[in-house]
């Protein structure tokens, strides 16, 4: 009995510290500021290439950063600070430029369309190579 206890306050006690660092890890509510300020932070290209970071909310919609990279990795990667929009959520309706830029694919680029955060173009701080 008092090892079946022991496990179950262990498993618990796993699950609670889990939950509690998963919620901390939760981006939060960003101002232009904090978007901006992420945004010119130095960034590992070998250690962030083919990833996906969820940066926070901006006005009320979730923006991330894709690392792509092509041909020559992890020197060509490539990032991009975009929204992703809600369902029924328009680039227009939450302030956001919609533009194309070149995504590395392979040996070769392609144009794909993001909406940006407008106070990112502003700055030409959505795409950076």
């Amino acid at each position: 009995m008092r090892n079946h206890l022991t496990t179950w306050i262990g498993s618990f006690t796993l699950l609670a510290m889990s939950a509690c660092a998963s919620q901390a890890a939760t981006p939060g509510p960003l101002d232009d500021a904090a978007l901006l300020a992420y945004a010119k932070q130095p960034w590992d290209k070998a250690e962030l290439m083919h990833s996906t970071v969820e940066v926070g909310r901006y006005h009320g919609q979730r923006v991330v950063a894709e690392y792509p990279c092509g041909d020559v990795c992890p020197q060509y990667t490539a990032r991009v600070i975009h929204y992703e929009l809600a369902q029924g959520a328009t680039c227009d309706s939450v302030g956001g430029v919609q533009q194309d830029v070149l995504m590395p694919v392979a040996i070769t680029v392609r144009p794909k369309t993001f909406c940006f955060p407008k106070v990112l173009v502003d700055a030409q701080l959505h795409y950076t190579r």
